[in-house]
């Protein structure tokens, strides 16, 4: 293994334990991360430029072999999550900020993470990279007005503002990485890809230091709610997807494990660069709680599936 292999897997293998030292550094000493702000969209472009670096014509390819678990991947992404975070909202009795920003979090696309979770619980990696892929291209299209009809009246946006951040931020990045990649070629961008995990995993730290910084003062108020409501949120993307793919629409253990982290999952740095934005530093919370959450989850879930069925 290679200096560049263990410096990335040193760094990516403790992604939580990063989190959780930066955001206690970041809760004693708020002022020295405050400045950080301004540039949370940024460091999330550098994240999503690092996504399309990486991306390969032939992640694609699933669409063709198998569309439909693809369309049902989607689509349960894009419905699952935005209903539970409202129903959650609704049955915890959520102040309107929080009740924003859970029902937000559900609303974007899936997290990259969940790729990695997927490989290590043996389920079907290039249908979890084609739906992560395909969920975020259509984010810009999809989240703005998902939030707009579930949550508008709680915290008003413009959802067509919402629609050209998210394509400044998402997609014009991923092309670039994409088209850098293309041009270049993957021999040379290489080099440069073995480090891109780690640069994202910087990036996601210095975001939720930023998020806890701003929200000091009324964090321990809400902290607890807000973990109850990410808890449920996420497991019960989980178990919903897990057995909506399997059972209802008939797809195999692999896929269904795959279709199940790609739901649960969420792009919660996009969440809390959009709460930032159009909603409210508290409303920024629930995404930054997920942002820990989903990684222990799924590593204890993708743990579970690998040792219950090691032959798959």
């Amino acid at each position: 293994m290679s200096v560049a292999d263990r410096f990335t897997k040193w760094v990516t293998g403790f992604f939580t334990m990063w989190v959780i030292i930066f955001a206690i550094l970041s809760f004693y000493n708020p002022d020295f991360f405050k400045w950080l702000v301004p540039y949370i969209s940024i460091l999330l472009g550098i994240i999503m430029f690092g996504m399309g670096m990486t991306l390969d014509s032939k992640d694609f390819a699933q669409i063709i072999k198998q569309p439909k678990n693809v369309i049902i991947g989607v689509l349960l992404q894009f419905i699952i999550m935005p209903l539970l975070g409202f129903g959650i909202v609704l049955l915890l009795k959520l102040p309107y900020q929080l009740a924003a920003g859970v029902v937000l979090v559900g609303c974007v696309p899936s997290g990259t993470a969940s790729n990695v979770m997927t490989l290590i619980a043996r389920g079907d990696v290039l249908l979890s990279v084609t739906v992560s892929s395909i969920t975020t291209l259509l984010s810009p299209f999809v989240t703005p007005y998902l939030y707009y009809w579930l949550a508008g009246t709680w915290i008003p946006i413009d959802p067509n503002a919402m629609f050209i951040d998210i394509f400044k931020i998402i997609i014009v990045p991923i092309i670039l990485g994409f088209l850098i990649r293309v041009l270049l070629g993957a021999e040379r961008t290489k080099s440069v890809s073995y480090f891109l995990p780690s640069v994202s995993v910087f990036a996601i730290v210095l975001i939720i230091s930023a998020v806890v910084a701003v929200t000091r003062d009324r964090l321990l108020l809400v902290a607890i709610p807000v973990v109850i409501a990410v808890i449920m949120h996420n497991s019960l993307g989980y178990l919903f997807a897990y057995l909506f793919s399997k059972y209802l629409f008939g797809m195999t253990e692999k896929q269904a494990r795959a279709i199940s982290f790609e739901v649960g999952m969420q792009n919660s740095g996009l969440g809390t660069v959009l709460a930032m934005k159009f909603l409210t530093p508290i409303a920024a919370l629930p995404s930054v709680v997920f942002s820990v959450w989903h990684n222990i989850s799924g590593s204890m879930l993708a743990n579970f599936w690998s040792q219950r069925d090691p032959e798959i």
